[in-house]
């Protein structure tokens, strides 16, 4: 059983929002060092590009987000801050944009489910297959 669409796009909605609380809540801390901001930020671009698959093209939000998210995280604590903040509320007005346009994500490939046998069942299978082989052989007569 797959996971039907709209569960899919809540699911990366509430991911997207709960990344943006890490950045824009009060109680969070700013991130200690370059590292963080950039782990962020890379956790930020890769909502936006799911998100960006079920918001229609012409969106402003998809439009300046995309372009905040392709610009790189500038040198320096504060500048990186703030960017790291406004790439957040483009993340944040992103997922509004979802769930106000109430969009269908676009359909997830299934790929088809294998029966994934046991040890055991495997065994028993080499076993009749070996417990064959040698009663046909046990049968063939000898020249």
């Amino acid at each position: 059983m797959g996971v039907s669409g709209s569960v899919q796009q809540r699911d990366r909605t509430v991911a997207a929002t709960e990344t943006v609380a890490l950045v824009l809540d009060e109680t969070s801390p700013l991130p200690e060092s370059a590292s963080d901001v950039g782990e962020l930020a890379q956790r930020l671009r890769g909502h936006i590009s799911q998100l960006g698959i079920v918001v229609p093209q012409g969106t402003t939000a998809l439009r300046s987000a995309q372009q905040l998210a392709s610009e790189g995280v500038p040198d320096g604590y504060m500048p990186s801050r703030v960017y790291l903040v406004k790439l957040a509320e483009a993340t944040q007005a992103l997922a509004a944009a979802v769930q106000a346009h109430g969009v269908r994500p676009a359909q997830t490939v299934r790929r088809r489910c294998w029966w994934k046998p046991q040890i055991n069942v495997l065994r028993g299978a080499v076993f009749a297959v070996a417990l064959a082989c040698l009663v046909w052989a046990a049968s063939v007569p000898r020249t």
